[in-house]
Formats: structure tokens, C-alpha cells, sequence
């Protein structure tokens, strides 16, 4: 499958890995770093070097391998479907369940489990059959997930969340008092210089890309704050570096949180709650929410009967 992209104003002078990563959102950078050396990009009929530099008007042509043979096998798990057609599902996935199969995680994942209900239809854009995945959420972090059926579905969406025009709301409790009734964190996050299963705030970074997250005051507790995110970026980790930076970090967050974790929450106190997006068959601009879960509402409430 080949994809067509004329350089519009501002994307001229950007080194080609970049501006491809930015106009593919589906893609990795390291994705489309393999694409390029395999030769599967071309600016004007000849193959391009990955720190090209080209003027608006160039016209770059990008092929996409056939995707390989998932390795993941069908599970019998259940799912809690909010909703489903043709193209897409959306579901909601519980704390603890991993998204994708890795090394120590190959089965019991979300992808397992919809390789079950969707049999063969769920798209392969991003180079491995039938995963389906438009976005990720950690595995500790519950809530909505949408999943494509189809590339043109998954095309559809991925452009909405790079277009800032997908809906992504999350809930959280974090760390200590936050004066503000509401906030926008704009740092640019990548990976952590030395632990590099950590992302970190990189200031001065050129692999750094551009993470923002507006902040909205729910309930001021004891010690903790319970906060309403939206995403207008989606980076991996992103809320939980994002209000660590700011001294908030998640509760239960075992990686960027205090040396002393809230064992009882398993993982950070994250939901997330509400996703929105048009639909990329009929247009329609759909909705939906998950209500909080059991861990969530429990801390919350043992939060409450501590308030004065």
C-alpha cells in the first residue's frame, strides 16, 4: 500500500524521519526510519535519505510493506464492548490488562482477545496483521480504547488524534494541593537519557516531541487532588510525566511517582473516561464515557471521610 503526501508551508526544511513520524501518526519514528533505509520512501521518483530536506510543493511517495503475520494467538477473554459496527469497537479495558503482546507479556493481552471476537477483521496498517490498535493506554491505566476494523478506519482516526480533534478525557488523583482550578502542561517529552523504559521532560532535545495536557481541578482532598486531563497530545506516558514535572505525580505511579507506592491502588490511580471522535465512515461525531471503577471510587472515598 503506497501514501501520496505534498509538502504543505511549515512542513518545507524538516528533516524527512520527522515530517513523515508527524504526517503518519500511526508510525513510529523508528518505523518510518526502517521504511526509509529499506528504500520505501521517494521524493521525485528517487529513493530519499532520511535528513532530506525538501521545499513545499515536493512530493513524497511512502510504501508500506505487506503487514506480517501476527504471532499473537486468539484468547477466549471477555470484553466490555461500549459500542460496535462495522469499522471500529470501543472498549473498555481494565486495569492489569496489557494492550499489546511483548516479551513476558505474550498472552492475556487486549490484542488476544480481540484476534477472538473480531476473527478477521481488524486492520493492519501499522505493519503487523490485524492488531486493530488506533491508540495505547498503560497497561495499569484503566478505560476506552478505540479499535479499527479496517485501514481506512484506522487512517480515519489516526488523522483525528493528529489533527487534535479526537476527544481523550482522563480522570486522576494525584499528589499533594494544586492551587490552580486549571492548567495546561506544554513540555516536550522522549526518552528517558538513561533508563530507557522511563520518557522524561527533554527541554533541549531534538528527539523530544511536542506533549500538552490541559488540567481541571475536580475535588480537593486531603493530601491529593482528583484531577479531569485532556489530551490534546498523546504521548506514552504523558500525563503521569506531565504532573510529575509539576511535583503531582499520579498516585500508586510506581515509576514516576514516590519511592514509598500506594500498594493497595496497583499502579497509578489513571482512567480513561471519555473518548469522542467523528466516525470516519458516516461523519457522525460519537461519544462515550466509562464510568469510574471500583479501585478508582474506592481511594476517592477513603480520601472523603478524611476531608474536614
Amino acid at each position: 500500500m503506497a501514501s501520496t503526501i505534498t509538502l504543505t508551508v511549515g512542513q518545507e526544511g524538516q528533516r524527512l524521519d520527522k515530517l513523515l513520524a508527524n504526517a503518519l501518526p500511526d508510525l513510529t519514528r523508528s518505523a518510518v526510519q526502517n521504511l526509509i533505509a529499506q528504500g520505501l520512501v521517494e521524493a521525485g521518483g528517487r529513493k530519499a535519505a532520511k535528513n532530506a530536506k525538501l521545499p513545499v510543493g515536493a512530493q513524497l511517495t511512502v510504501t508500506l510493506p505487506d503487514p506480517k503475520p501476527l504471532a499473537a494467538q486468539a484468547e477466549n477473554i471477555p470484553l466490555s464492548i461500549v459500542y460496535e459496527d462495522g469499522d471500529l469497537l470501543v472498549v473498555h479495558k481494565p486495569k492489569g490488562m496489557v494492550v499489546h503482546p511483548a516479551p513476558g507479556n505474550e498472552t492475556g493481552t487486549l490484542v488476544n482477545a480481540l484476534l477472538f471476537h473480531c476473527g478477521q477483521s481488524l486492520s493492519g496498517i501499522n505493519g503487523v496483521l490485524r492488531p486493530g490498535i488506533v491508540h495505547r493506554i498503560d497497561k495499569d491505566t484503566s478505560g476506552l480504547l478505540i479499535v479499527a476494523k479496517n485501514d481506512k478506519a484506522h487512517q480515519g482516526l489516526a488523522q483525528q488524534i493528529q489533527a487534535h480533534t479526537f476527544t481523550r478525557e482522563y480522570r486522576a488523583i494525584v499528589y499533594g494541593p494544586i492551587k490552580e482550578d486549571a492548567g495546561t502542561v506544554n513540555k516536550p517529552l522522549g526518552r528517558h537519557k538513561t533508563d530507557r523504559k522511563k520518557m522524561a521532560v527533554l527541554l533541549d532535545s531534538p528527539t523530544a516531541r511536542q506533549a500538552v495536557t490541559h488540567y481541571f481541578v475536580e475535588e480537593r482532598l486531603p493530601g491529593f487532588t482528583y484531577l479531569r486531563l485532556r489530551l490534546e497530545t498523546g504521548r506514552t506516558h504523558q500525563i503521569r510525566v506531565h504532573m510529575a514535572s509539576l511535583g503531582h505525580p499520579v498516585a500508586g505511579d510506581p515509576v514516576y511517582g514516590p519511592k514509598k507506592v500506594i500498594t493497595s491502588l496497583s499502579g497509578q490511580c489513571l482512567h480513561a473516561g471519555k473518548i469522542g471522535f467523528q466516525h470516519p465512515s458516516t461523519g457522525e461525531y460519537l461519544e462515550f464515557e466509562a464510568p469510574l471503577p471500583p479501585y478508582f471510587t474506592d481511594f476517592l472515598g477513603k480520601l472523603r471521610i478524611q476531608s474536614p
